[in-house]
């Protein structure tokens, strides 16, 4: 648990923010177990290091006594880098949380490497139920068996004794599938396929000479 130290911030709007981060602070919001919302300022170094290290639960000294917080938002700049605005929510260490968590392929199928076939990550990360000091990093399944045309789902994820994941059993979350070869056309086809045709055209009037020759008539 990660361990920072706040500051309460009275002025608020996009200038007030603005001078926050000049001072190498950023923005946050308090809010949860029925107390009101409270706008605060983090040290940019600290909250990066914590987020950076995949750390969920910190701990501050806030109105005169030490409370503990879950991060349940992060906003960052356009570039995906800087840490704009946080938010975090009051916790209590023996309660349980919902939070989403990372899921991570374990192993290369061999329907990959034997069988030219390809693999496809359907879910990235999963909604948890757990006790706010149990929450996982993330959340593994094996692959390296899987065969063209198997999957896994949610039911095959390795899970801690007291996670539950709240997403449905039978979703997929990993398939391996066939490779579709591209039909080759022969090139005169391609080239009879590429003349459009017009429609409404009249089709050419035959020759004169071309024309069959009336019969004689008999005298």
């Amino acid at each position: 648990m990660a361990q920072l130290k706040l500051s309460k911030r009275d002025r608020l709007g996009t200038r007030a923010a603005r001078r926050l981060r000049q001072q190498g602070l950023v923005p946050a919001i308090i809010y949860g177990h029925g107390e009101e919302n409270t706008p605060v300022g983090l040290p940019r170094h600290d909250i990066e290091l914590a987020v950076r290290h995949g750390e969920r639960l910190l701990k501050a000294e806030l109105d005169g006594r030490e409370q503990n917080f879950l991060i349940k938002d992060v906003q960052y700049d356009y570039l995906g880098q800087g840490i704009l605005h946080v938010d975090l929510t009051r916790v209590s260490l023996d309660e349980r949380v919902e939070v989403t968590v990372p899921v991570v392929l374990r192993g290369r199928p061999v329907g990959v490497d034997a069988e030219g076939g390809v693999l496809t990550q359907l879910v990235n990360e999963v909604a948890c139920d757990c006790l706010v000091t149990e929450i996982p990093e993330e959340l593994s399944i094996v692959v390296g068996e899987l065969h063209v045309g198997e999957s896994v789902r949610v039911s095959d994820l390795q899970l801690p004794a007291r996670v539950r994941v709240l997403a449905e059993p039978e979703t997929l979350v990993a398939t391996v599938t066939v490779v579709a070869e591209e039909e080759v056309v022969p090139a005169a086809e391609e080239a009879a396929a590429a003349q459009p045709e017009v429609i409404g055209e009249k089709p050419e009037e035959p020759a004169a000479d071309e024309e069959k020759e009336k019969p004689r008539e008999s005298r």
